[in-house]
């Protein structure tokens, strides 16, 4: 592999300085903002600031594509932007974030979700603490919320309704949320996200469910539902577009100008490969890198090889397992097509869409066309 200049580094030059551990933390810590990044977080902090009507959020997208990081960096701008207002009111959280914990086995856990539910909700600092008013949830010495096991699950449900509240938050974002259809029934199904539906609704919270590209569909599984849900895509970089190709090598060359080594290689000169090796997915590629730096610096080098890469890349029969799912999940998500035209033909409609000028169409004021939203940068935080 070969190695570039070291003077194109974009990182702070004293790091190369200081202890192995402080500069692998560096690159841990950099966030690259990429196009399909920003156009997710615009589309996400757009449906949260106005959900018009809707309680619960569904994005989805690949395994590896930067959910967790997309979570975290909407989490962080709603707090930022409360900061006043969390000063006036001690005991308003504008946002929770968790993750929904797959069971070891059988079912999905209601009562451990509430139990980390109100364990987030429930900050150790804050001064306004919540009786609950529930026989078994109470505060140790140290006012720490302490939930004995002989709580059930439906007064775990009514504690955090009271705490949602108490609390009203903007969002509750659940990560991995696809774990709640770890049921055995297809008719549980259904139940799962009314139970969902029902705990915005009755607590007047906002849902914001994470995950793999298995949540598409669950919005669809009654008219309700479809109704009272936004769902948005965050998706890989695709290599049949040369625009997805660049702004891909863009996100390398980030990379490769913030691996604090004397010696900068080139990342960029090997794109396919870095592009298979992580399956279009930015948080594979970064995961990856972070695995390889370590490696490197836990041996004393100052250069990054194709040997490291090598040696710290996923294994192939796992990529395969990635690229299948991810196929699954963009056909999926790409039948939408095929179910408009259906859509129009059961309402009557000519095959095609008219065109916008046709006089023949009439909107109503506020009546929303169907259609993706614009995205973009206009009032992305970075």
């Amino acid at each position: 592999m070969t190695m570039c200049p070291p003077t194109q580094a974009e990182f702070p030059r004293e790091l190369l300085s200081q202890l192995a551990s402080a500069r692998l933390a560096y690159f841990q810590s950099k966030v690259v903002v990429h196009p399909h990044l920003k156009e997710a977080h615009h589309a996400l902090l757009t449906a949260i600031r106005r959900p018009a009507g809707a309680s619960l959020i569904l994005v989805f997208g690949p395994t590896g594509v930067g959910k967790t990081t997309l979570r975290l960096r909407i989490e962080q701008v709603l707090l930022e932007e409360a900061r006043v207002a969390m000063l006036q009111d001690v005991g308003y959280i504008p946002v929770i974030g968790l993750e929904a914990v797959a069971p070891e086995a059988g079912d999905f856990k209601w009562k451990d979700f509430y139990t980390r539910a109100l364990t987030a909700l429930d900050e150790p600092l804050m001064a306004q603490k919540i009786n609950y008013g529930v026989r078994n949830i109470r505060r140790d010495g140290a006012g720490q919320l302490l939930v004995g096991h002989q709580v059930v699950a439906f007064e775990l449900r009514w504690a955090l309704e009271q705490a949602l509240r108490h609390r009203h938050p903007l969002a509750l974002m659940i990560d991995e949320a696809q774990h709640f259809k770890k049921i055995a029934s297809g008719r549980r199904l259904l139940d799962q996200m009314d139970t969902l539906k029902s705990l915005a609704g009755v607590s007047g919270t906002l849902l914001v469910l994470v995950g793999t590209y298995e949540l598409l569909g669950l919005a669809d599984l009654s008219a309700q539902l479809n109704r009272r849900s936004i769902e948005v895509h965050f998706p890989r970089y695709r290599p049949d577009e040369e625009q997805e190709i660049t702004a891909f090598k863009s996100v390398l060359l980030t990379f490769q100008r913030h691996l604090p080594l004397y010696q900068e290689a080139d990342l960029v000169g090997g794109s396919e490969y870095f592009y298979e090796r992580s399956v279009g997915c930015v948080g594979v590629l970064k995961d990856w890198l972070t695995r390889a730096l370590a490696a490197v610096l836990e041996e004393g080098q100052e250069k990054l090889t194709h040997k490291h890469l090598e040696r710290h890349a996923i294994p192939t029969r796992k990529l395969l397992r990635m690229a299948r799912e991810i196929k699954e999940g963009e056909e999926a998500f790409m039948e939408r097509d095929v179910q408009q035209a259906e859509l129009r033909m059961l309402l009557g409609l000519p095959e095609e869409p008219q065109p916008a000028n046709d006089p023949r169409l009439r909107t109503s004021v506020g009546q929303r066309k169907p259609g993706r939203d614009p995205v973009g940068q206009d009032g992305y935080v970075g």
